[in-house]
């Protein structure tokens, strides 16, 4: 693996830090206020392309890999734009991935374009209240009746809901009870209808432009073209997006994390305290030194899960313990970045707050740190399965 950087990633880098370059932190202390979508970013990045970075050219898109994709998400959020910037176009990178994978050609023309073109959003429907990550135990039904399928059921945190006009939706073909291993799950990419979905609003920590929902379905009618692939492979279909979830994830919280450090060192050179620069001090020198390392290590791991997959080559554990190490080293920064700044660290004036609230997102999800480290463990470590 070639470390260093192509004059095309460069290229990318510049391109969309430019794009980014208006919305700055006054943008994103506002959007955390209202609570307002950020729109203006999301079609700056429509306008110029980058929805479209890791589609098919075909189809619009730049035909390009998850490190491609992976570096655009980094730089969105170490602009400052944190998990705000990064979830307003999140799921354009990896959250079709299956319909690039098993769609129809016809699928394919009719789903993306809008897609990349940022005239449709969509949104991200597996998650249910009532099995976490248990994922083969969804009971949202889907139940066939001729020419389409009636959907009902409930699902939870899923973002953007609140925007999208299509779902990507995960729903039970076959009763669990009646359900052998994967089977029984497919698959759907279809209209968001609101007359038969509720979407409520979850109020919460941080990201506050960006929305989390509890979906509430009832009679869902979802023509059969819009299911993807074979009716009960839906499982087998969604898990060819979690690694490359995990590695933009890994990538959005290094960035983050990035932004905070650069915060603490600017406030820590700035700041003087006793006739001199409070960053003259060890007990400030340290922890972000530290923070610069793990940041680091992370972000090494992060290029190799992505390298691997743009590869074709296994990278389950490589992509996990890269959002792992992402998550855990992103937290750190963002906490250090406050107790450098002291009591202003506390004000929302200087934005470091707001990077602590956001830095818990990609510590929590898609899937919390302690099931990471029980699948490291079983798959790598070849120790007995612990759940």
């Amino acid at each position: 693996m070639d470390f260093e950087a192509t004059e095309q990633h460069r290229q990318i880098e510049d391109a969309v830090a430019k794009a980014c370059a208006p919305f700055d932190d006054a943008y994103w202390r506002a959007r955390d206020e209202d609570g307002r979508f950020p729109n203006e970013l999301h079609q700056a990045l429509a306008s110029a392309g980058w929805l479209g970075i890791a589609m098919p050219e075909e189809y619009g898109g730049a035909g390009l890999g998850i490190r491609e994709a992976a570096l655009m998400m980094h730089t969105i959020a170490a602009t400052g734009a944190g998990l705000s910037g990064a979830s307003a176009v999140h799921m354009n990178i990896f959250g079709l991935h299956p319909v690039v994978v098993h769609g129809t050609a016809e699928q394919k023309a009719r789903w993306l374009p809008p897609l990349i073109a940022g005239q449709d959003r969509a949104c991200f429907a597996v998650t249910e209240p009532n099995t976490g990550l248990n994922t083969l135990k969804l009971r949202t039904r889907a139940v066939r009746q001729g020419d389409h399928y009636l959907v009902s059921g409930q699902k939870v945190w899923i973002s953007t809901a609140q925007v999208a006009n299509k779902v990507l939706l995960l729903a039970r073909t076959t009763p669990v009870e009646e359900s052998k291993g994967t089977h029984g799950l497919s698959l759907f990419y279809t209209d968001l209808d609101r007359s038969k979905i509720a979407v409520h609003a979850i109020d919460k920590m941080g990201r506050a432009c960006v929305d989390s929902n509890e979906l509430f379905i009832e009679g869902l009618r979802v023509p059969v073209e819009d299911r993807i692939g074979e009716e009960g492979r839906g499982f087998e279909y969604i898990l060819h997006g979690l690694n490359p979830e995990r590695i933009l994830i890994a990538h959005e919280a290094i960035g983050l994390g990035r932004a905070a450090l650069r915060k603490a060192t600017g406030y820590a050179n700035e700041r003087v305290v006793f006739d001199r620069p409070i960053g003259k001090n060890q007990g400030i020198q340290h922890p972000l030194a530290r923070n610069w390392m793990e940041l680091e290590a992370a972000h090494l791991m992060a290029q190799k899960a992505a390298w691997l997959y743009d590869a074709g080559q296994p990278c389950g554990a490589e992509a996990n313990a890269a959002k792992y190490l992402g998550g855990e080293a992103c937290f750190r920064a963002c906490e250090n970045s406050i107790l450098t700044h002291g009591g202003m660290g506390y004000s929302k004036e200087f934005h470091v707050e707001r990077y602590l609230r956001e830095a818990w997102i990609p510590r929590l999800a898609p899937v919390s740190p302690q099931m990471i480290l029980n699948f490291i463990a079983e798959k790598v470590l070849g120790l007995p399965k612990s759940y």
